[in-house]
């Protein structure tokens, strides 16, 4: 049994469909081009970068990832005190696109936890890797206690590391269990869990108290605030149709709450740890839809 990878039922047919407001093609050719072009930006000023001290090269990152998140024509919801997600901490979160990954660094640039592949794509590869990714044979169950190892020095070095422990996306409409071998690295280090959830609207959701909003166009019924399958890059979805759903989604809005800290202690084990980060985001996600019904 592969220890990484808990396979999801969505597929890109029956998830990955958007039925709201629609970009023209000139609008969303402009976006994929903006979006790419800012990719490109930090693959090449990447090593640049690395001569920046730490609180430089994290401000940059997140305006960085800010960008590229903007660029693709989405616009950022945050909830929460991100400021609050100290180094040192894993965070997790749940997984519904390849847009969590630029999405989650606009509030906390840290070390992701990717599949051992992505090193050896183009231009990503090089990206993640310059990036200080902590790189996973997803295969091998017998590379699992070294990758935990390698996660938990990090933790222990003052590193954030942000991973999404269901292993692989899902849509938004449902989510999976979270693998519990990332939280044990959590307990050797003595680290702090931060559980945040990720999800995407169209139209943009309506406002509520604690959240900041970065180049929101303002609220919408609550009765359209719902999951944006544009967003989902699920199954054997392919890149490109992907990245023209989300560019062509007109009014797309990515959220990210920041939810309370859980001590690596909360749990006598590491299935108990991944049980309450879990439930926390799952938590979460039904507290919001509840209060956008009553909005």
């Amino acid at each position: 049994m592969n220890p990484w990878l808990h396979p999801a039922p969505c597929t890109p047919l029956a998830c990955a469909g958007h039925d709201g407001r629609v970009r023209g093609r000139p609008a969303a050719v402009a976006l994929l081009l903006a979006g790419c072009a800012f990719v490109l930006a930090g693959a090449l000023g990447a090593p640049f970068a690395l001569m920046l001290g730490a609180a430089s090269r994290e401000r940059l990152i997140r305006r960085w990832a800010y960008g590229v998140v903007r660029a693709f024509g989405v616009h950022v919801r945050v909830v929460g005190a991100p400021e609050a997600v100290a180094p040192g901490a894993l965070v997790v979160a749940n997984h519904i696109s390849w847009l969590d990954i630029p999405l989650v660094a606009t509030v906390f640039p840290g070390r992701m936890l990717a599949k051992s592949e992505i090193r050896n794509w183009p231009l990503l590869g090089r990206l993640a890797a310059a990036g200080g990714t902590l790189f996973v044979e997803r295969d091998r169950f017998r590379a699992l206690p070294a990758t935990v190892g390698r996660i938990a020095a990090a933790l222990r070095g003052g590193s954030r590391v942000v991973v999404f422990p269901e292993g692989t996306t899902w849509c938004g409409r449902g989510g999976g269990r979270f693998g519990p071998a990332v939280f044990q690295a959590a307990i050797d280090a003595d680290a702090t869990v931060r559980p945040v959830r990720i999800s995407y609207r169209t139209p943009p959701p309506c406002g509520s108290a604690g959240a900041r909003s970065i180049g929101h166009d303002g609220p919408a019924p609550a009765e359209h605030n719902a999951p944006a399958g544009a967003a989902a890059f699920v199954g054997d979805d392919p890149l490109a149709a992907s990245l023209w759903r989300v560019v062509t989604a007109a009014g797309l809005t990515a959220e990210i709450c920041v939810l309370p800290p859980i001590p690596a202690g909360s749990g006598p084990d590491r299935r108990a740890l991944a049980r309450l980060a879990q439930t926390a985001v799952a938590n979460d996600s039904a507290n919001r839809s509840a209060e956008s019904v009553h909005h």
